[in-house]
């Protein structure tokens, strides 16, 4: 089964920046389309931005936008979320999600989850 860790999590002041990391084992990482998703308290998970397997095309939610980057390596198996400008309201757990079979990480196509790293932007 394919395992995914997530790290890199942390407390910043608003308009920090922070990096976070998800390495995947267990399967064939440069096969899958890759995403992360954000829970804040008593929310479901929301799409925050995707990657394709080639890594030629990326996704982001509206209020993401210009201020994440979602990137890949596939040497190391390894999933990033580079996060600038942060804002209180993106204060959530923050899951990396795999989706093996392409169909389609946007609209509930994710088959396996990491368990999260809390991210906190302080006001």
């Amino acid at each position: 089964q394919v395992q995914l860790v997530e790290s890199g999590g942390g407390l910043v002041q608003a308009g920090g920046s922070l990096t976070l990391s998800c390495v995947v084992s267990g399967g064939i990482f440069s096969r899958y389309d890759m995403g992360w998703f954000r829970r804040a308290p008593g929310k479901e998970n929301q799409f925050v931005a995707s990657i394709s397997g080639s890594g030629g095309r990326t996704y982001y939610e509206d209020s993401v936008k210009g201020r994440f980057a979602i990137t890949r390596d596939d040497a190391y198996n390894t999933l990033y979320l580079q996060m600038n400008s942060l804002k209180p309201e993106d204060t959530a757990v923050y899951l990396c999600a795999a989706d093996v079979d392409s169909s389609g990480i946007y609209s509930g196509g994710a088959d396996y989850w990491g368990q999260g790293t809390q991210v906190t932007v302080s006001s």
